[in-house]
């Protein structure tokens, strides 16, 4: 059985015929890794023109170009889903990133809270998470990396008709599905916020609150890490309203 083209994110245009330098990691990945040669097949996409075939053309022992061929999928959309996060260490924020664009997140923005233990991010290794997850899981579109914003910066970014999710053990209503349904916003914009491991303060709590358009969701009487949070509140949203 023969294995499935490679699949790769090109940061270029894609039309057929075109004829794209291998950028050198993609190179070494090919040729040092996958050992494939020329004329070997890949499959490439951008995250705008769909996705492609292509085919590798050597032209030294240590560079060569992907030769574009026909277009296997068009450009397809997706939910309009943000996932906005308290900053965790590295390995569980590369996990909850790549399982993010796995559910079909269209943007991901930090977002600092009073009791978040990680003051930064690296902006350019969340986006390697992204494209890496994208690679891997056949998704066309990779989501926004936006900058990191306080949590009130960051209410105030999203649209007024954005409904807002965030994860409160404290919420009322101890049925996510029901306080999903109770919305009545399956297929519009969505945002859902996932706090620090600490929970958010009463300040912070009442802030969100007091935004209109907003629904707190209840994962249950187990305390869940917060990777594992977001993972479990997208799927609930994208279940109930995607």
């Amino acid at each position: 059985m023969s294995r499935p083209a490679p699949r790769l994110f090109v940061d270029a245009a894609l039309t057929e015929a075109a004829r794209l330098p291998a950028a050198r990691e993609h190179w070494t990945y090919l040729t040092s890794v996958l050992r494939l040669g020329d004329g070997d097949e890949v499959t490439l996409f951008n995250g705008v023109d769909g996705e492609w075939s292509a085919r590798i053309a050597i032209e030294s022992r240590k560079s060569g170009a992907l030769v574009v061929g026909a277009r296997l999928r068009p450009q397809s959309g997706g939910a309009d889903l943000h996932l906005l996060f308290a900053p965790l260490k590295h390995a569980r924020l590369d996990y909850m990133a790549q399982k993010a664009v796995e559910m079909g997140v269209s943007a991901l923005r930090p977002t600092l809270t009073r009791r978040t233990q990680v003051a930064r991010v690296n902006l350019d290794r969340l986006r390697a998470n992204a494209i890496e997850a994208a690679e891997q899981c056949g998704v066309l579109r990779l989501p926004a990396i936006l900058p990191e914003a306080n949590l009130a910066g960051a209410l105030a970014a999203l649209e007024p008709e954005r409904l807002l999710v965030f994860c409160d053990e404290e919420a009322d209503q101890a049925d996510p599905c029901a306080a999903l349904d109770a919305t009545d916003r399956a297929g519009g914009p969505v945002a859902v916020l996932i706090g620090p491991e600490g929970g958010f303060s009463p300040e912070e709590r009442a802030l969100l609150r007091a935004r209109a358009n907003t629904a707190r969701l209840s994962l249950g009487p187990r305390i869940l890490r917060a990777d594992t949070a977001a993972v479990a509140a997208l799927a609930l949203v994208q279940a109930r309203l995607g």
